[in-house]
């Protein structure tokens, strides 16, 4: 098993990278359950924050998880199907977005400095869209490895805590053809309603969608090749975030359905490829629900939310914090001088 993080220069490479993912401390997960049963509340009552304390050790290799050092990663993509008409949204409005981000002026800027987590903004290939999903692949290998390279390398190594968002116009396009490939169920099941599509412009999706499936038929049964040929740009970089952080000892939030979508792959890849993600949360996007059960991730919010940008993993932030609070912070029943259940 590789013991660092090596960047892919083929296909080949990146297979073997995504099959020989390092496992948890499991070591540490016993010391944390044990502290746990010490602490000053009856055993179970603090529900998933226990889970997500334990969740936490056993993938930063320690008995004493921090969640102090935050990122939040905003990969951009722009997508070459937005010539099929799947949204009402101008592919200028990626790039408009993107500096909104840098100017501090978007929802995520404000969810960041309310969660004290350093924000970064990536815009993958400069912005370049893909090819049309319809007509042809998305990337080429060439382009697929250096997009899924940029993610990795966007990865700190002093993270203790990493949450993914995108921004891409027509990226739920992309994200409901990668899920269709990988789970089955064609457009009419994954395709949703985006930025704001009425009913017609969802039926319009669907059936783009499966124009996509047809034309990459031959080359649907591999989750690497699916990426590669519906994916998008900031879609790859995602996934290669979550296996830089998987190398690197770091926990990772999910946000909503494109960036679930983009780490799904890793998850057929490996038996536990997505064992040190959480689903942040619940979006409102039709396809996300479905697939959080094919998957078997459980959100740990549902508000309604569909915007992106990560919002959904920065608002799950504090969560995470306050179970390490609570693991490290609370006196046992011997240092309390409290007496336990008989």
């Amino acid at each position: 098993m590789p013991s660092r993080l090596s960047f892919p220069r083929d296909m080949a490479a990146l297979r073997q990278l995504c099959r020989d993912l390092p496992p948890p401390d499991m070591t540490a997960d016993a010391a944390i359950a044990d502290h746990d049963s010490q602490l000053t509340k009856p055993p179970g009552s603090l529900g998933r924050l226990e889970e997500l304390a334990r969740w936490a050790g056993r993938w930063q290799h320690t008995d004493r998880p921090r969640a102090e050092r935050v990122d939040i990663i905003v990969f951009a993509g722009n997508h070459g199907v937005t010539a099929q008409g799947v949204t009402p949204w101008p592919v200028d409005v990626t790039r408009q977005m993107v500096e909104n981000f840098r100017n501090g002026g978007a929802a995520i800027n404000q969810i960041a400095r309310v969660s004290a987590a350093r924000l970064h903004v990536v815009d993958v290939e400069a912005l370049r869209p893909t090819a049309d999903m319809t007509r042809a692949p998305t990337m080429d290998e060439p382009t697929f490895l250096r997009a899924l390279t940029t993610g990795m390398r966007a990865v700190r190594t002093d993270t203790d805590l990493l949450c993914l968002g995108e921004m891409g116009i027509g990226n739920s396009t992309a994200a409901s053809a990668v899920c269709a490939a990988l789970f089955g169920g064609g457009g009419a099941k994954w395709a949703g309603r985006g930025t704001g599509l009425d009913d017609a412009g969802v039926r319009h999706k669907a059936a783009v969608i499966d124009r996509a499936l047809a034309c990459h038929d031959g080359h649907l049964s591999d989750p690497l090749a699916i990426l590669r040929h519906l994916g998008g740009h900031e879609l790859a970089a995602i996934m290669g975030a979550v296996i830089a952080a998987r190398y690197r000892n770091i926990p990772v939030l999910l946000d909503g359905f494109i960036c679930t979508a983009a780490a799904a792959p890793l998850a057929l890849l490996h038996p536990s490829g997505l064992a040190h993600t959480r689903l942040s949360h619940c979006s409102a996007e039709g396809g996300h629900a479905h697939l959080a059960v094919a998957l078997g991730l459980s959100p740990l919010l549902d508000l309604g939310l569909r915007l992106g940008e990560g919002s959904g993993a920065g608002l799950a932030i504090p969560l995470v914090r306050s179970a390490i609070a609570c693991l490290c912070g609370m006196a046992t029943f011997a240092q309390a001088r409290v007496s336990e259940k008989e």
